[in-house]
Order: structure tokens, then C-alpha cells, then sequence
């Protein structure tokens, strides 16, 4: 798709993709990232079927929750919200969730949930900023579970560093998934099933690198191409003499329950 395409094509092309949502179907052909083994969007269909009221935390654009409610058909929950805190996505969540029956609420990712205590038996979460434990216990019902898929520590550090260097321990240590499930624990969940993987990741053009961390901002935080352009550069002539940049994601399963009472 993008051989003999000059650098400055490729550059242009990836920072002219709308960066809204989280669905990930432009890079297609220009990256590759492998998928967890538990598969959670088919996981969370499995969870969501039959269940009574569910709340999604941080739903992006709300595409896997999509995805996971068509799991679910017919025994879909009778009651289904989400909570977004970035503006460009509460109105595309809203677009597309909105004709399924789910209110997305927007609400920022640092804030308390604005639900009542209990008001939820299950509470689904794809990659949170970081959870609020307390918050999340709180919005649970007695008996009610959290299952959600994180990002793990050091995720696609290998490009991170890339560009920013080599990074301090504490910056690789983070979303460490033992902290949070000393966290969780803390905040009265008690953790059913903890799994991690680490996952290849391919970026076949410098195209889609720039798409991707101006999608997944908080990779190399400021991220231009103006700022980074020697960088880009460099990765482009890279690519095209070795073949394509390859860097791993880390992801952790969490399934927590809240105990009855």
C-alpha cells in the first residue's frame, strides 16, 4: 500500500486521519498489533448477556461496547450507560450508541462516577486512563463485578523511547497490574481472575506511526510532526532498509467482584 511513497506523502497522510474513537480499521495493511487471548469484546458480550444494569467507564467512541452489546442479542442488559470525558468522543459514543439504547453520559476521566451507589452489576472498562477503584466499588452492587481489559506497564515502550529516550524505572513500572490489584483490593473488590500478555506490534510505514501517537496521545506526550521530524525521518529510511518497526503492547485481564454484604 505504501511502497515507493515518499516520506513526506506518508507524513501528510498520517496526520491528516481523524483521530476520534478508538476504532482502529485505518491501519489496515500499515500496522499490525496481536490480540490478547481472552478476546474481550467477545468476553464482555458474554458478560453483558443477561445481565441487569452496566455501566462502561471511559468508552472511547463507544465501538467495543458496541461490538460487545451485539454479543449479547438477545439477552442484552435492560439497562446500559457509559461515561466518556473526551468531547470529540461523547459525540461520536453518542452517535453510535445512542440508537442501542445506552445513555452516554459525559464526564471526566478524573471525577467521580455520577451514579448512585449500587446502581450497577456490572461495570466494563477497555483501557482506562487508570480505574477509581474506590468509585468503581462504590457504583457496584453487593455481588456486582468489574471486568475490564487494561493497558499494562511499559506498553509500545520500544517506540515511546524512541523518541523520547531511555525512560526512568518509575515511568516503565507504571500500571503495574499487582499494584492495582493491591488497589482494587484496597478499595474491598476481591480480584477472581488477573491475566497479562505482551503483544507484538508491527508499524510498516511512518505513516501509521504518526497516526498512532496522534491518536494514543499520551505515548509521547506534545507529539508533532514539526517537533519530532529528524526522528520520522530516520524511522522512515529505517523501515524501508529493515522492514517494519516492531514494538509490543502489554494488556491485563481484570474480573473483580464486589462481596455481598
Amino acid at each position: 500500500m505504501t511502497a515507493n511513497r515518499t516520506f513526506e506523502d506518508l507524513v501528510a497522510e498520517g496526520a491528516a486521519v481523524p483521530t476520534e474513537g478508538w476504532d482502529f480499521s485505518w491501519f489496515e495493511g500499515r500496522a499490525t498489533e496481536a490480540r490478547p487471548s481472552w478476546g474481550y469484546a467477545r468476553s464482555a458480550g458474554e458478560r453483558l448477556a443477561g445481565a441487569g444494569a452496566v455501566l462502561d467507564v471511559q468508552t472511547g467512541g463507544g465501538e467495543v461496547l458496541a461490538h460487545a452489546l451485539g454479543g449479547a442479542e438477545p439477552a442484552r442488559p435492560l439497562s446500559v450507560a457509559a461515561t466518556e470525558g473526551w468531547p470529540p468522543n461523547v459525540a461520536k459514543a453518542t452517535a453510535l450508541l445512542r440508537p442501542r439504547g445506552v445513555v452516554v453520559v459525559a464526564a471526566p476521566d478524573d471525577a467521580p462516577l455520577p451514579f448512585a451507589d449500587g446502581a450497577f452489576d456490572l461495570v466494563l472498562s477497555r483501557h482506562p486512563v487508570r480505574p477509581y477503584w474506590d468509585e468503581i466499588a462504590r457504583v457496584l452492587r453487593p455481588g456486582g463485578t468489574y471486568f475490564a481489559q487494561h493497558v499494562g506497564p511499559a506498553s509500545v515502550f520500544e517506540l515511546v523511547e524512541y523518541f523520547l529516550g531511555p525512560l526512568p524505572d518509575e515511568a516503565r513500572g507504571g500500571r503495574d497490574p499487582g499494584r492495582e490489584r493491591a488497589d482494587a483490593e484496597a478499595a474491598g473488590l476481591e480480584v477472581v481472575d488477573l491475566r497479562a500478555e505482551r503483544l507484538r506490534m508491527e508499524f510498516y510505514d511512518v505513516g501509521a506511526v504518526v497516526h498512532f501517537l496522534r491518536k494514543v496521545v499520551w505515548m509521547v506526550p506534545g507529539f508533532t510532526v514539526e517537533a519530532y521530524e529528524p526522528r520520522l525521518r530516520a524511522l522512515h529510511e529505517r523501515i524501508e532498509k529493515e522492514g517494519p518497526f516492531v514494538a509490543h503492547s502489554s494488556r491485563h485481564l481484570f474480573d473483580a467482584r464486589k462481596p455481598d454484604r
